[in-house]
């Protein structure tokens, strides 16, 4: 009677053992076949299941309106490729590329930061792009006297203003360039909630979280839930200068060439312009 539970139990984990082993290889055949799927997920590969090549361009937050509407009209005319944005602080992406992350082309609101990656190695073709300018929002519901200049900033009444990281925000570090040569820096400092990049200060405006802003121009003219109230003097700050360039690892050398080529024709250059950029692109002589 034992031995026959005995045999039983035996016969029993040896069915159990066969059915293991069964599934084991099953996992490890499935396992095997998708292989190739997740090496050109993870390779760098960038391709589509549909066989369209995939772009990834890291872009400054503030590009956001434009470049959406340029990705679209770009991929319209190569129906082939598709554009993949990332958007960002400047400082940030330019980390990210540093350290590895995929990227075929940079677009930055500021000459440092694709000036390091040049000098590192990792940028090929840049040029400088766009202009734009430093301004001042308020909630657009706001009643009352608008602020004039960055001295009326200091009353009692602009209690939180919001301004981009200077570490990682170019417009937080022209922000803060501007008021330290203006001799604000340190009245106003006690009062910064500061945003990761300038679509956050944007938004910290927009929701009334903080009283006012520093942004670009362009960003002020976007928003229906803000409004402009003074432009920066463009003497206290260097100029606001975007420029693009192809990140030298890219995958797809060609098809980033001709994304370049497009953000630096007619068509681009309408859309920036329209969206209120300055368009400052000269070609190679």
């Amino acid at each position: 009677m034992q031995n026959t539970e005995t045999h039983g139990t035996e016969s029993g984990d040896t069915g159990m053992s066969t059915r293991r082993r069964a599934l084991l290889a099953a996992c490890c055949a499935a396992l095997i076949a998708a292989l190739p799927a997740l090496a050109g997920c993870r390779g760098g590969q960038n391709t589509e299941a549909d066989g369209r090549t995939e772009l990834l361009v890291s872009a400054a937050a503030s590009l956001q309106s434009s470049l959406d509407r340029i990705a679209a009209a770009f991929e319209r005319a190569h129906p082939g490729i598709r554009v993949t944005m990332n958007y960002g602080a400047s400082g940030a992406l330019r980390r990210q590329i540093e350290q590895g992350a995929p990227a075929d082309l940079f677009i930055s609101a500021d000459i440092a930061q694709m000036d390091r990656l040049a000098a590192a190695g990792l940028i090929g073709k840049h040029a400088v792009l766009l202009g734009n300018r430093l301004a001042v929002v308020v909630p657009a519901d706001r009643g009352g006297k608008l602020p004039g200049s960055p001295d009326d900033l200091a009353a009692a009444e602009y209690r939180v203003i919001a301004i981009g990281d200077p570490d990682t925000s170019p417009a937080g570090a022209y922000a803060a360039e501007a008021l330290e040569h203006a001799g604000l820096l340190a009245r106003l400092e006690p009062k910064f909630v500061f945003g990761k990049d300038v679509r956050q200060v944007l938004a910290y405006v927009e929701s009334g979280n903080a009283d006012a802003g520093f942004v670009y121009g362009t960003d002020a003219t976007q928003s229906s839930a803000v409004r402009e109230a003074f432009a920066v003097p463009d003497e206290w700050y260097s100029p606001v200068r975007y420029p693009a360039g192809i990140v030298k690892e890219t995958k797809h050398p060609e098809e980033a060439e001709r994304f370049f080529a497009f953000l630096t024709g007619g068509e681009a250059r309408s859309i920036f312009e329209e969206h209120g950029f300055a368009f400052l692109y000269e070609p190679e002589a």
